[in-house]
């Protein structure tokens, strides 16, 4: 894992630590439905960006006789049992408690806390908001959010940035139900406020599950990074032309490169494969991601 997706990641962990410590004795205090969602929420959350640092730990084992071309995807499979975690303990548990709530009512007690300890919570997801959009930014390169959560091959960005917009729209959800609970003395507007909560949790664990799965079961390189690969063998030594060419990420970081190429026709066996030694360093020269690649020779139609 990188130490930009690595800081931002502990960012979270710290930042939603604290204020689930904080919503749970909100709860206790208050009897909020939506202060337990919330409470349950950042719980879940804090373990996700724990989830999300062991899969970078366990990306970076070196690889074995069993796993030759690494651990990578290891970031990959975490990120997925995150999205699975924050649809069941975030989003269920939430249109659960939602629904007890509307069947039973519960006056709401201490209201006052139960704000003050909102508006805090909110300063904090606001904080470590700000840092992930600062981080995503860099990376992003004027592409639109949507289409970079689609296709970022990072997946530590995409997972904080959904979890942290949707804790911080969550948090509002949950101040406007006690608000109108308040405001109208009927605590079932609490609930609703858990079943927003519940709804907009369940969307960003379908839409990170969606793009996890993506990435398990291997994607190719983007746009740029293939023009990058093909500008890089078209333009080495002794090559006539790329015949054909298949890429495909073994993590965020790393990049398989497997191509035909069309060598000048008079080279002798060992100036050819002097000439693919060439071309797959001018590759990683161009392409650092290209950790495994394999050229093979071969003749146009």
């Amino acid at each position: 894992m990188q130490e930009g997706s690595r800081a931002i990641v502990l960012a979270a962990f710290f930042a939603n630590l604290g204020i689930a410590v904080a919503k749970f004795i909100g709860f206790l205090l208050t009897g909020a439905a939506s202060m337990l969602a919330e409470a349950v929420h950042s719980a879940a959350d804090t373990g996700n960006q724990g989830l999300l640092l062991l899969g970078g730990k366990r990306a970076a084992k070196v690889a074995s006789s069993t796993h030759p071309f690494g651990y990578g995807r290891e970031r990959y499979f975490w990120a997925f049992v995150v999205a699975m975690v924050l649809f069941s303990l975030g989003g269920l548990f939430a249109l659960y408690e939602g629904v007890q709530k509307l069947r039973e009512p519960h006056e709401i007690e201490s209201i006052s806390i139960a704000v003050a300890i909102l508006v805090v919570a909110i300063a904090f997801e606001s904080y470590a908001l700000t840092k992930a959009i600062k981080h995503a930014n860099a990376e992003r390169a004027g592409q639109s959010w949507w289409h970079f959560i689609r296709h970022s091959k990072n997946p530590e960005i995409p997972v904080v940035l959904l979890e942290d917009a949707g804790a911080q729209v969550g948090l509002f959800f949950a101040l406007f139900g006690i608000a109108m609970a308040q405001i109208t003395g009927n605590p079932r507007w609490d609930a609703v406020g858990s079943l927003a909560i519940g709804i907009l949790l369940v969307i960003i664990a379908v839409v990170l599950a969606v793009e996890m799965k993506s990435l398990l079961i291997g994607e190719g390189a983007g746009a740029a990074d293939v023009a990058a690969i093909r500008k890089a063998i078209e333009g080495a030594p002794d090559v006539k032309r790329l015949i054909h060419l298949r890429t495909q990420h073994l993590g965020p970081d790393e990049l398989l490169v497997a191509a035909k190429v069309e060598f000048d026709a008079h080279l002798s066996f060992g100036e050819v494969a002097a000439a693919i030694d060439t071309t797959e360093e001018q590759l990683r020269q161009q392409l650092p991601e290209a950790r495994v690649v394999y050229l093979e020779p071969g003749i146009g139609h």
